[in-house]
């Protein structure tokens, strides 16, 4: 990994120059990453890190991301709130690539109206953390045969125009998530964020199965919090490679406290163990944390109805939904 740093560093150097570099932060562990890589290879002051709240955030997500960077000693820390932007240009949109492309293509569209906002340099290079298993589903990977999905910062079409004319660095397209993690800690990133679950770029958008709203997004967000916490207070949340919830488009019959029969959202809880993302198994969760979160869930957050846990492998499923 010592060996990835300096090829990575060198990489970052030989094709930034002089120009300014801006980082789209998502709130995952690969971007935090790079946003580390980027300080460490260059003159913090031609670092921009840019972080687009895009509603489709989890809970408290933005003060977190907002306190990592700053410890991360980022000298240009710019917050944005387009989330009003990218659901209004979701509404009405279920199919899940198209979900996907919208958001990747709003991304770079939001980023271009900031950077004339903030006055960075129009020549100003774009780095992602795209990691190799993303080029892989995406069809980009060794043999180029994959399709699994297209990867919000893979296949968006403003994206591949930047690709092409090599205005995009890209330090972890040779690593797996397993490894990310390892240059994460030799880059010093503490526990709290290396130690994080994956989060897709394109956020609940793709937890939300059907059309994205706001009131689904907080829904999900709340359920989501529960569940995350309880794993977490439970000692489960480091034995597992990933966990969230998904909003399902359906509604299920039930009966609230005083008897009465309404109909309720579907909630699913996913959870998997797995080393590098390609495949996954499910993590045997005990029937006892299982019955206790799905109560805790559907007594606090009163719009779900009914909770599911998805015993699914990777293949024939894929980790995330959509």
């Amino acid at each position: 990994m010592e060996e990835y740093f300096n090829d990575a560093r060198k990489r970052i150097i030989e094709q930034a120059k002089d120009k300014d570099v801006l980082l789209l932060i998502s709130g995952g562990v690969d971007s935090a990453v790079v946003a580390a890589l980027l300080l460490k290879s260059l003159n913090p002051e031609k670092v921009h890190l840019m972080y687009i709240n895009t509603g489709l955030m989890r809970k408290n997500e933005s003060t977190e991301i907002e306190y990592n960077l700053k410890k991360l000693g980022a000298k240009n820390l710019h917050l944005v709130d387009a989330s009003w932007q990218f659901l209004n240009a979701l509404k009405g949109v279920s199919d899940p690539e198209t979900k996907r492309k919208i958001i990747g293509d709003l991304f770079i569209t939001v980023q271009q109206e900031e950077v004339a906002k903030l006055g960075i340099p129009h020549n100003a290079l774009l780095a992602q953390g795209t990691i190799y298993a993303d080029l892989v589903e995406s069809g980009k990977g060794e043999g180029k045969k994959a399709h699994v999905k297209s990867h919000h910062n893979v296949k968006s079409p403003l994206v591949e125009e930047k690709r092409q004319k090599g205005e995009i660095i890209e330090p972890l397209d040779k690593l797996y998530k397993d490894g990310v993690r390892e240059l994460g800690k030799l880059l010093g990133l503490g526990p709290e964020i290396i130690g994080r679950h994956p989060f897709p770029g394109p956020g609940l958008a793709v937890r939300i199965l059907g059309e994205v709203t706001e009131e689904k997004c907080n829904i999900l967000r709340e359920a989501d919090y529960i569940y995350i916490s309880e794993l977490k207070k439970r000692g489960l949340y480091d034995k597992i490679w990933q966990a969230f919830s998904i909003l399902l488009p359906v509604k299920s019959v039930g009966v609230d406290g005083a008897g009465e029969r309404r109909y309720g959202q579907v909630l699913a809880l996913r959870a998997i163990t797995s080393r590098d993302g390609m495949t996954a198994d499910v993590f045997p969760m005990d029937m006892k944390d299982l019955l206790e979160i799905s109560s805790l869930i559907t007594s606090s957050v009163p719009a779900i109805g009914r909770v599911v846990y998805d015993v699914s492998n990777k293949p024939p499923a894929t980790i995330e939904w959509e």
